[in-house]
């Protein structure tokens, strides 16, 4: 007997090869089933198409409107509607994407294998980011990476490129910038291999919470479709990502606040960086611990808040 779930994903390439593995896999792990497909424009798709260029003269709360994280919710938003209208089973997105609360009714059945979550800098012809002069123009629509890497490099130039991850690169040769920055983990799922991307160190650059994984959504009183979802739950990823998440939320990380986590698993717990700052720049912190083993996401999230400061 065959079993047929709608699949719901954004239509770009990245949303596609994403949404198209986990499909793949579930259909490897549950024969006889099959999984249909369905593309939904978002809202952050509307807001985000074209490829203009804008040059970012200082870092100040406005800017956060050019950056993508300013759009939080609005790539999931339609998706997250058809899932509660029964118009799909099932949804593949960033987990990156996702607002720190969902939407009442809906829930994660899977948090598959992680990716890499770190940035990655593109030197146009090959340069490295320390060899980068100080004036130098970095395209990165980002406000947590702006401030992060203006921290490093205080006379660079910031410029946002707009437009899918193609769009970017072909920015970049056309001599947009002098480097783009982009989640490594993305590049890697396109098989972008021959671009000469440079891992960050989170020290230098701390991603933003969920960055690398994927979150398969699903409506939560439809338990088979949990329960084929299931399957592809990587429970280290999950602790990793419910612990950045759980710190956006009490630290007020959403589309106006410049903020980054990172979770690693580690015998006895995770280890956890974190970034937080006003949108102007002013005031940043940068954390570095432990959450130990057993320590409830939300729990920790609250703690750390009040002890360092944050919505907590």
């Amino acid at each position: 007997m065959t079993t047929i779930l709608k699949m719901g994903t954004r239509g770009s390439a990245l949303a596609r090869a994403q949404s198209s593995w986990v499909a793949r896999r579930l259909e490897k792990s549950h024969p006889g089933l099959h999984v249909e497909t369905v593309v939904i424009k978002t809202s952050g798709d509307s807001f985000g198409e074209g490829s203009g260029l804008k040059s970012i003269p200082s870092l100040a709360p406005q800017s956060s409107l050019l950056n993508p994280g300013g759009l939080k919710g609005l790539f999931v938003k339609e998706i997250e509607e058809a899932l509660l209208a029964g118009a799909v089973d099932f949804a593949v997105h960033s987990a990156k994407d996702l607002p720190e609360s969902l939407a009442p009714g809906l829930s994660i059945a899977a948090f598959p294998e992680r990716e890499d979550p770190r940035d990655a800098w593109i030197g146009r012809g090959g340069r490295g980011w320390a060899d980068l002069p100080e004036t130098a123009a970095v395209a990165t629509a980002s406000l947590r990476r702006q401030i992060q890497l203006r921290d490093a490099k205080p006379g660079i130039q910031l410029v946002a490129i707009r437009g899918n991850v193609d769009t970017r690169l072909r920015k970049l040769r056309e001599g947009a910038a002098d480097g783009l920055i982009l989640a490594l983990a993305g590049l890697k799922r396109l098989g972008l291999f021959a671009v000469n991307a440079e891992p960050l160190d989170p020290g230098l650059c701390v991603p933003a919470p969920g960055q690398g994984a994927l979150a398969v959504e699903v409506r939560s009183d439809r338990k088979e479709a949990s329960a084929i979802a299931a399957v592809l739950d990587h429970a280290p990823t999950r602790a990793e990502v419910e612990v950045e998440r759980g710190l956006a939320r009490a630290f007020g990380g959403g589309c106006q606040t410049p903020f980054g986590a990172l979770a690693r698993t580690e015998p006895g717990g995770l280890s956890v960086r974190l970034f937080h700052s006003r949108p102007d720049g002013s005031r940043p912190i940068r954390w570095s611990g432990r959450c130990a083993e057993g320590e409830q996401p939300q729990a920790f999230s609250s703690r750390l808040a009040r002890e360092i400061g944050g919505r907590g």
